[in-house]
């Protein structure tokens, strides 16, 4: 796993090992919708780092207060939305491997259902660090 200090929260709903984005992006599943709140648990997890803490800003901070956290909410709303969002199934409920930028912003325009890849489990071992 990082090197980061992973909090009691990150360990309870994160995955168990690290993984490459650039070996998630090649991998090759079809697109999806979902419904947006399949995904909605993760605004409420401090995923994001504030300042020099680690793991200490969640996505609703950021959508509340725009304006604190206007590095967080620029990078938001630069996300390009015409790339799914990876998920893969961890501890009973779908898990963003990359993408929750795209999932705020989703959010923030008020969306409904947005474009997934479903990853499955058995492609740990071509995505891992």
């Amino acid at each position: 796993m990082s090197n980061k200090k992973l909090p009691k929260i990150i360990k309870e709903v994160g995955f168990d090992f690290d993984w490459s984005e650039s070996k998630v992006w090649a991998l090759d599943f079809p697109v999806e919708e979902i419904p947006l709140s399949a995904l909605a648990w993760h605004f409420d997890i401090p995923f994001w780092d504030f300042l020099d803490d680690n793991y200490n800003l969640a996505p609703n901070q950021v959508i509340s207060d725009p304006v604190k956290f206007e590095i967080e909410y620029s990078r938001t709303m630069k996300a390009d939305l015409s790339h799914p969002i990876d998920i893969m199934k961890n501890k009973d409920r779908w898990l963003i491997l990359d993408g929750l930028h795209r999932l705020v912003k989703a959010k923030i325009l008020g969306y409904n259902k947005v474009s997934v890849r479903k990853i499955p489990r058995t492609e740990i071992s071509k995505i891992q660090k």
